[in-house]
């Protein structure tokens, strides 16, 4: 059975499409077969596209994303899903909260998974300019590559 992943962020229009990108760019490397989304615990930007400044830089590591629309997390994704990451600690403690009881999902932050980093926010671009992106990027890169082969050691 393929692992499955979602990337969770506040509106999905940012952080969350970039740390899809960022896996599913890893896992082109890789033998690991993986289900991979991402969604926002907000609404206001449902159906929209992932701001022009997070695809400009996908765009620039070699990554399209402008088919992406942003979505809202649902109670199926607690069981659709193995593994829901949030990027921030507030969206984790917003998952955790939502939860339903029986869920199979486990929840964990994004920088959980990357040596000496655990329990940090992936800070918003949203309201910076472009170097913000450039951050993300790098951010949600690094820990793509780990959680690869987290996901691979099984």
């Amino acid at each position: 059975m393929s692992p499955s992943v979602l990337f969770v962020c506040l509106g999905n229009i940012c952080r969350s499409p970039l740390a899809e990108a960022a896996l599913r760019q890893e896992c082109t490397h890789s033998a690991l077969n993986i289900i991979i989304d991402s969604a926002g615990t907000g609404d206001w930007h449902v159906e929209q596209p992932p701001d022009e400044r997070a695809q400009a830089v996908a765009a620039r590591n070699g990554v399209a994303i402008g088919h992406l629309r942003a979505r809202q997390v649902t109670t199926s994704d607690f069981h659709d899903f193995d593994h829901i990451i949030a990027l921030d600690n507030q969206n984790l403690r917003d998952l955790t909260a939502m939860r339903p009881a029986k869920a199979a999902a486990k929840l964990s932050l994004l920088f959980d998974h990357v040596a000496g980093r655990a329990g940090e926010d992936v800070a918003d671009p949203y309201y910076g300019g472009e170097d913000g992106f450039d951050q993300t990027w790098a951010e949600v890169t690094e820990a793509a590559r780990t959680i690869r082969k987290w996901l691979e050691a099984g």
